[in-house]
């Protein structure tokens, strides 16, 4: 049987980044205000979920695992975001408070990493935030035992129908202590740029004591 022909060839995908470049004075004051200036730009572009961003974390042995969430909060405290605190990620976060996230913003040529440790949120910011969501979103996350091995489909749909008798649309749907947020308080925040020939712009923001100093690092 002959090989399948192949039309992709992984060493010949390239794409020159040339939308522009990163320079210190471009930069806002913090990496707050120069996050909510990219994300903006993320959002006025068009890019699907703008908000989106891989979470890494790593067990107590130190093995890794990441995924794609969603912020949700965002303020001088540090970037939030929400999930069933027995999943995999929670379990991590509270073996190893040490996280990584970042913002793939490929059609703006753009990422940002952020290094920090992960914290609760309080119980009332996660009230407050579970019963904003749509109320599928509620009964979907009250049922799942995320992160643990399931027989069938049927099982979440089953827990799903019986606590929406419980709790039909138009009611309040008490959130599960298993859930709730989590504040990642970053100690370094950077913003990359791609630019031509490989030669990216890479500026962070690292905190050194009280204060915050810029760097640029070699791409």
């Amino acid at each position: 049987m002959s090989e399948p022909t192949r039309t992709t060839h992984l060493q010949d995908m390239r794409r020159t980044y040339e939308r522009g470049g990163l320079d210190e004075a471009d930069l806002a004051g913090g990496w707050l205000p120069q996050l909510e200036r990219w994300l903006a730009d993320a959002v006025a572009a068009g890019v699907t979920e703008p908000n989106a961003m891989v979470l890494a974390t790593a067990d107590a042995a130190g093995a890794p695992s990441a995924r794609t969430v969603l912020l949700k909060g965002l303020d001088d405290r540090g970037l939030v975001l929400y999930t069933n605190l027995g999943s995999r990620k929670g379990r991590e976060v509270a073996a190893n408070p040490a996280v990584s996230l970042v913002f793939p913003w490929v059609d703006l040529q753009r990422q940002v990493v952020v290094c920090g440790t992960a914290v609760p949120v309080d119980a009332a910011e996660s009230d407050a935030y579970f019963a904003s969501r749509p109320h599928g979103s509620q009964l979907g996350a009250a049922v799942s035992p995320q992160s643990t091995v399931i027989a069938a489909r049927d099982v979440l749909t089953a827990a799903r129908a019986e606590l929406e008798r419980a709790h039909p649309a138009g009611t309040p749907v008490p959130r599960p202590d298993h859930w709730g947020g989590l504040r990642v308080r970053p100690s370094s925040v950077e913003f990359w740029q791609g630019r031509p020939d490989r030669l990216h712009d890479r500026l962070r923001f690292r905190a050194d004591g009280g204060a915050w100093v810029v760097e640029r690092l070699a791409p």
